[in-house]
């Protein structure tokens, strides 16, 4: 007597599903419950049993093949048995054994997805495929090494074990609000940044005065600005919703590089201040944010911010502006560079400097000629300016 295993119903409106291995071979004798073979449906893998003891006499497929719901998937006998498949679409028998060359199957069984016009993209056995979603590994992104550039078990572990080398870890609640904030800043603000060189000779003269002291670059940086926030009103503004806030303070952000990440202080007033006071307060900000006792209300309500990126050796770069804010200033590392003076050409000292604004408030013709200002007032510093500062 002979006993005819079909493929059953699986439920979820699944009506195939795709051989990824057989546990047995024609001829072999099973037992009630025996695994037979391993399929694969678009929702899960299924491992089929014997429902029946005797000899396999027929296999539904070859690894790869796809069988309906319906088809016959085996048959079990007795060794003499006779049987005819019953079968609506019966399948032609395979008589292969399951010892054959690993090259041969993969040659003979490989699946493919097929885009919408038909083409092949990526050529792997199911069994491939259900290693490659347990283990998280997109197959498109695989090179096959196997036949016809075939994705193997290998391919997928190979790229499994480099995936395993990388660590994921959680944010920190500082690297969390960081990253809040600049995607915010990003999203909201249509962001503008225009570029300029400046002679920083002036600017370095200015800051080594005090050599046993000298003066941030940040500190020489406000002074120039903050004479400019009150001529543009713009740059010590900002957007609120349809209207426009202009503001008669002028607190001034500097950004300082913390264990933490990048964290914005703030020097308030500091209109009110000469370039010795702007000094001792940043450094006093500067070492309070990397001791990490920064208060609130000193990392809070900057309404300009400065960074000093050339502190890191940076040069050009697009500065995001923080929410609450129209503008940001940073500056590059000087640097010796050819220029040219009085039609003379010498080597002088240059820093990158740039201005991101937004333009939603600040139009490009303004925003150029608060930059070229500030340009002329970096420049025309002069040392004298810093006697009597400790």
């Amino acid at each position: 007597m002979t006993h005819e295993f079909h493929l059953p119903d699986i439920g979820e409106g699944l009506t195939e599903a795709d051989i990824i291995e057989w546990f047995v071979a024609v001829g072999d004798k099973v037992a009630v419950d025996q695994a037979i073979v391993e399929i694969e449906t678009a929702k899960t893998t299924v491992e089929i049993t014997a429902t029946h003891a005797g000899t396999v006499l027929m296999l539904g497929g070859a690894p790869g093949d796809s069988v309906a719901v319906g088809d016959v998937l085996f048959v079990i006998g007795g060794e003499s048995s006779q049987f005819t498949v019953h079968s609506s679409q019966p399948r032609a028998q395979s008589t292969e054994h399951r010892e054959q060359s690993t090259e041969s199957r993969a040659q003979n069984t490989e699946h493919r997805t097929q885009t919408a016009d038909g083409a092949s993209q990526v050529r792997a056995m199911p069994v491939v495929r259900k290693l490659a979603k347990e283990l998280g590994v997109d197959l498109a992104a695989v090179t096959g090494s196997g036949p016809g550039g075939a994705v193997t078990r290998a391919d997928v572990e190979n790229v499994s074990e480099t995936a395993s080398m990388v660590e994921v870890v959680p944010m920190g609640r500082k690297r969390m609000a960081i990253a809040r904030h600049m995607s915010e800043s990003w999203a909201t603000i249509p962001h503008v940044t225009v570029q300029a060189d400046i002679r920083a000779e002036m600017i370095l003269r200015k800051r080594e005065n005090n050599a046993a002291n000298p003066i941030p670059v940040e500190a020489i940086v406000a002074q120039a600005v903050v004479p400019l926030l009150s001529r543009f009103k713009e740059f010590n503004a900002v957007v609120r919703d349809d209207s426009i806030e202009y503001r008669s303070n002028c607190h001034i952000g500097i950004a300082v590089d913390t264990d933490d990440g990048l964290m914005v202080v703030v020097v308030r007033d500091a209109d009110t201040l000469p370039l010795d006071e702007l000094a001792r307060e940043i450094r006093r900000l500067a070492r309070a944010a990397k001791e990490g006792t920064v208060t609130p209300d000193e990392a809070t309500g900057q309404t300009f911010t400065i960074s000093n990126i050339g502190a890191l050796g940076g040069g050009h770069g697009t500065p995001i502006i923080p929410m609450g804010t129209s503008a940001i200033l940073s500056i590059g590392r000087a640097h010796s560079a050819p220029v040219v003076e009085d039609g003379t050409l010498s080597i002088g000292v240059v820093a990158p400097i740039d201005l991101s604004y937004d333009h939603r408030l600040i139009d490009g013709s303004l925003g150029q000629r608060f930059l070229s200002s500030l340009v002329e007032a970096l420049e025309a510093t002069e040392p004298s300016d810093l006697e009597g500062t400790q």
